[in-house]
């Protein structure tokens, strides 16, 4: 009985430690102002490689977001900051094309910031 008693002790220490976590992401995603997602992203070659990404915040807001395309050791071989919205919905699609010093293998929002 009494290790029964432990158990459901246990579990109900596990699900609020479950819950405070849950509770604190939530609080610091929605403290944002601005988040992003990236959607895709496709090598044009060489020379440019094109990104394709969302951006959540306020309808009528304006952010700066940073895309960089890197090589296949991380390097960043593109960078381009990208002037988003306003936009009439929370959630906008972009996309754009990253001038690139040699050919990328992938393509990603660095940084999005309000103004």
């Amino acid at each position: 009985a009494r290790a029964q008693r432990l158990g459901r002790v246990g579990i109900g220490l596990l699900a609020l430690v479950g819950l405070a976590v849950a509770l604190w992401v939530a609080v610091a995603f929605a403290d944002q102002p601005v988040r992003w997602d990236d959607v895709g992203y496709r090598v044009d070659g060489p020379a440019s490689t094109q990104i394709t990404f969302d951006v959540i915040m306020d309808p009528g807001t304006t952010a700066t977001c940073r895309v960089q395309a890197l090589s296949s050791s991380y390097a960043q071989v593109g960078v381009l900051d990208v002037a988003v919205g306003p936009a009439d919905t929370r959630t906008s699609r972009y996309v754009e094309t990253i001038p690139t010093a040699e050919e990328a293998v992938t393509a990603i929002v660095d940084t999005c910031t309000i103004g």
